[in-house]
């Protein structure tokens, strides 16, 4: 694979500025922007009885690219799930810009809170058209607004826009995963998660997508909380990475240096403890 950046991130970015689908990016007063925009506090969750989470702390900072990493199981999409209240938190808090948001559910979070999800897997209406499907994802927007909406989003996926009128079933993978992230654009959120967003994708889709994810992070100032299996592209387009084993946090270090670690295969062994290293971030 090679080192080369292929996702554009570069050093020394400023502050959020346009963004790609217009409006712009408030840091909430009295908070700067080094503020974490997302906390976890000794939080405790999973799935029935059976805990995922075991008291997990860890935070990610507002308008950064911050990669869960660690073995399967370590409960990577378990936070992600549980930030955006699908799971019930049993212990702990979770904070969002500093203020107390657990236990609101996802309609909570995705209207009042700014906060995205795209979960892992295909999650469209198959039997409706391209359209139909960003409609539907600016439900709560307004009909007005997410017609004024769907052009500057559509203007990003320019293979999605030329099916406009197809059912999303004919759509091919890479094209569902892109009107899958595009109906989550429609929100313009400030927190945005992605599950896996590389799956089904070819390279080059992949690269399209993390160059968004970049650009979004840049321009507007989105703190985007990712899980990805190709972990080192990911890294490379990342600010920072949290490693998780048993549903705890074992590691926190900036994503260029541990895309340059020689040891990073011991992530997914389930061995991430053998590299902790005082955070860096």
């Amino acid at each position: 694979m090679s080192s080369e950046n292929t996702a554009g991130r570069a050093p020394g970015r400023s502050q959020a500025g346009p963004h790609p689908l217009g409006g712009s990016a408030d840091v909430p007063v009295g908070r700067g922007a080094d503020t974490p925009a997302i906390e976890f506090d000794d939080v405790v969750a999973g799935y029935g009885e059976f805990m995922i989470l075991n008291n997990l702390s860890l935070k990610a900072r507002r308008g950064k690219i911050t990669l869960l990493l660690g073995p399967n199981g370590a409960g990577k999409s378990t936070v992600l799930k549980t930030l955006f209240g699908l799971l019930k938190v049993r212990n702990g808090r979770i904070r969002l810009d500093g203020r107390d948001i657990t236990g609101a559910n996802a309609k909570q979070l995705l209207t009042e809170h700014g906060v995205a999800f795209v979960p892992q897997g295909r999650n469209l209406f198959g039997q409706l058209s391209v359209y139909e499907n960003l409609e539907l994802g600016g439900i709560t927007l307004g009909m007005k607004t997410t017609h004024e909406r769907i052009p500057e989003v559509l203007k990003l996926f320019p293979r999605v826009s030329e099916r406009l009128h197809s059912a999303a079933s004919s759509l091919s993978g890479g094209e569902q995963k892109q009107l899958e992230v595009g109906r989550a654009l429609l929100l313009r959120p400030k927190v945005l998660l992605i599950d896996e967003p590389s799956i089904g994708l070819s390279p080059l889709v992949v690269q399209d997508v993390f160059r968004l994810l970049r650009r979004l992070a840049d321009e507007q100032g989105v703190t985007v909380l990712m899980v990805e299996q190709n972990v080192k592209s990911a890294l490379k387009m990342a600010d920072e990475a949290i490693a998780l084993e048993s549903g705890r946090q074992v590691l926190h270090r900036q994503a260029d240096e541990l895309l340059a670690d020689p040891h990073i295969e011991r992530l997914f062994l389930g061995g991430a403890h053998a590299m902790a290293a005082p955070a860096t971030v």
